[in-house]
């Protein structure tokens, strides 16, 4: 089984779906003879064409709608947008047509569709080139949301992405590109979207991460090991529709709740989380529940590490959560 980093896992599996069915098509900015910023498209364009690997203008909003038209019509465009900074011009196109197709049209045009997007921060890319929206798309009814921390789940569910009938954002933490390196099948795999994995067993403190800051919680819960607290950490892979579930199975066990991500800590999706928590296993919890988040700020440059919910944050919070 070959080892790859995530570019690798994402390109493999575009690759695959592409040989396996001629209607998807992947577009956006740099994406057919650079490879994509990231190179993340690389090869495609010299193996599939310029009709399937599409360069185009510099236009968000002409990207997801030109895909918008193609998914009406039959394909099954993968518009990548360069940054998720980036996707703000598209997002009225997003959310008022593409969520909605398969609603108004009594499910006889499900408008299929995965949007490929890097997110976070980590790089230096500064306010432009780190924002982590999932926030603002888990909100919209009718999108699925995916952010996986692996190159097995990476493929897996972006294969499971481009055979789901929902339109999926899917976004891909860039800080782990090439950090993250694991055994990923060849050929075809799919690995279930809505489904959580347990990426540590614990008792004491149920923590939750994704993507890039899924190594982070693992990291704080091995330090909080050395201090005699047990964590136990789910990596969401699907952030929606999100494994309810195993949250409150894991919940249900440890008493505890710590969640973790990257974007500002007001009407983040960690309150989300916190409130179904809250609403489904409140008598089994033993402790106010806790937030490690970024900041209600815009993100910075110079203090991109302080800004960030690394370990060093997290730690104090597990401590704290299991001393309760």
């Amino acid at each position: 089984m070959p080892q790859m980093n995530m570019v690798q896992a994402i390109n493999d599996a575009l690759r695959v779906a592409m040989k396996k069915d001629d209607r998807i098509v992947v577009l956006g900015e740099d994406v057919g003879k650079v490879g994509g910023v990231f190179r993340v498209t690389a090869g495609l364009y010299d193996e599939f064409g310029d009709d399937r690997v599409i360069d185009t203008p510099l236009s968000e909003g002409g990207i997801v709608g030109a895909a918008i038209g193609m998914a009406l019509y039959g394909m099954v465009p993968v518009p990548e947008i360069q940054f998720a900074d980036f996707i703000w011009p598209a997002y009225d196109q997003i959310v008022s047509e593409l969520a909605k197709y398969r609603y108004r049209s009594g499910g006889e045009y499900p408008c299929k569709m995965v949007i490929r997007t890097p997110v976070g921060g980590g790089i230096r890319g500064g306010h432009y080139h780190s924002q982590h929206p999932e926030a603002h798309f888990i909100h919209v009814a009718g999108l699925k949301v995916v952010c996986p921390s692996n190159p097995y789940d990476a493929k897996g569910m972006l294969l499971a992405a481009l055979a789901d009938p929902d339109p999926v954002l899917y976004f891909e933490p860039k800080r782990i590109y090439r950090a993250a390196k694991g055994d990923v099948p060849e050929g075809e795999y799919t690995v279930p979207l809505e489904s959580a994995s347990v990426a540590r067993e614990g008792r004491d403190v149920t923590v939750i991460a994704y993507g890039a800051m899924l190594y982070e919680a693992l990291d704080a819960a091995e330090r909080a090991a050395q201090e005699g607290v047990d964590c136990e950490v789910i990596d969401l892979r699907t952030l929606w529709p999100v494994d309810i579930r195993a949250i409150e199975a894991s919940v249900e066990k440890t008493g505890r709740l710590v969640v973790v991500h990257e974007a500002p800590r007001t009407c983040g999706f960690g309150a989300e989380l916190v409130s179904l928590v809250v609403e489904r296993v409140f008598f089994h919890l033993q402790a106010p529940p806790r937030r490690v988040t970024g900041f209600d700020t815009p993100f910075p440059y110079t203090l991109e590490m302080e800004y960030l919910p690394l370990s060093h944050r997290i730690l104090p919070a597990l401590l704290e959560t299991a001393r309760a």
